[in-house]
């Protein structure tokens, strides 16, 4: 099944449309993403379309977008976070990535708004936008978006926001709707799976301005696969609203309830938690080398655990580089040049119970268990 017509998939008009009846689905499906959106803490929300691509492509629409409409401007300013995909998004866009290293704030890593603001002048009309992120693996915590915001309305710049899996977060919901009260923000784009539980392959694009969404609709050629908005129309359906916000109540006590277990891991074993309370999604457990076997890698650890059926856990070693493109980041995966300590990241993600937690600490006590000399 496709939707859409030739020329935007937002065409509905049966006389030029080729899949009426996809398209029609595909309507139904965006006005009740916008209504999870608007109930979920952004309600300044104007208006949604779902893409049938996964969230880095959707990031890409953004971005040439944005070029359509200042196609003078070709510099992205980004306050770092270590995901591939925000790295090669602008570059593929044919964007120039000014990087903006973060502050380190205890153990949090925080936006340096005063840099932000310095290449903003800096490179005036060059500038195509912002490109800011909310949900992100701690020691990361969301970018300071009001502050952000404000600044890109008063130097007349584009805001765009990674909100890749932070409709489940009511704080980077509420973050997002701020920031657009009290500054700019063009667009913000968030991943299916990630947020509603479907197979991956979709995104949504929403907006303060039904103009703008309607222009990066036109922005996507041609029609796209119904697979991805056929899968999000069945599950909203299925899950109702209440059953959606009944998963976000339950994540963010298994959220409370995975911070608790991990202290009381890491207490046994000389470690602690991170402390980044403004990262509600995501928590740091450190890694000192020299409390592990000597002829280990710390990296060993995250392979036991995916052996063990546990995944999403990172362990970041705080050492090497990577490039992408033209941009080299050193000491990849920890989101800074500086950070000072090794450590293994667990997500509190959609759908986990407070069972999955208890499942996740014992397997991860038993291989520090291991591996550990303290």
């Amino acid at each position: 099944m496709v939707w859409g017509g030739a020329e935007t998939l937002q065409l509905t008009n049966p006389r030029y449309n080729q899949a009426a009846g996809s398209a029609l689905m595909c309507r139904i499906t965006e006005g009740l993403v916008l209504d999870v959106l608007k109930s979920s803490g952004c309600n300044n929300t104007k208006s949604c379309v779902v893409l049938p691509v996964a969230t880095g492509m959707a990031l890409l629409t953004s971005l040439l977008y944005l070029r359509q409409c200042n196609p003078q401007a070709s510099i992205v300013i980004w306050p770092r976070i270590d995901q591939g995909t925000c790295v090669k998004a602008p570059q593929t866009a044919g964007c120039e990535l000014l990087v903006v290293e973060p502050v380190l704030e205890g153990d949090s890593l925080v936006t340096n708004v005063g840099r932000v603001e310095e290449l903003i002048r800096h490179h005036g009309d060059k500038v195509l936008c912002v490109l800011t992120t909310t949900s992100c693996f701690a020691p990361r915590t969301p970018d300071k978006l009001v502050h952000i915001a404000e600044l890109c309305k008063s130097n007349n710049v584009a805001h765009l926001v990674n909100n890749a899996y932070g409709i489940q977060c009511s704080r980077c919901m509420g973050l997002i709707n701020t920031a657009s009260l009290n500054g700019r923000v063009d667009l913000y784009v968030q991943s299916l799976d990630k947020n509603f539980l479907v197979p991956v392959g979709g995104s949504i694009v929403a907006g303060f301005s039904k103009e703008i969404i309607s222009a990066v609709s036109r922005t996507y050629p041609g029609r796209g696969c119904s697979s991805p908005v056929l899968d999000l129309f069945i599950t909203l359906l299925s899950m109702g609203r209440e059953g959606f916000f009944q998963l976000v109540s339950q994540r963010k006590e298994v959220y409370k309830k995975l911070k608790i277990k991990l202290q009381d891991l890491a207490n046994v074993y000389k470690e602690r938690v991170l402390e980044t309370p403004n990262n509600q999604i995501s928590l740091g457990f450190t890694l000192t080398p020299s409390n592990y076997k000597e002829d280990m890698k710390l990296t060993e650890i995250g392979s036991k655990l995916f052996t063990r059926n546990v995944t999403g856990a990172r362990v970041v070693t705080c050492s090497g580089s990577k490039t992408v493109g033209k941009v080299t980041l050193e000491k990849w995966g920890s989101h800074s040049n500086e950070y000072p300590t090794p450590y293994i990241t667990f997500a509190a993600a959609m759908g986990m119970t407070e069972n999955d937690v208890e499942v996740l600490v014992e397997k991860f006590g038993q291989i520090l268990a291991k591996v550990s000399v303290v």
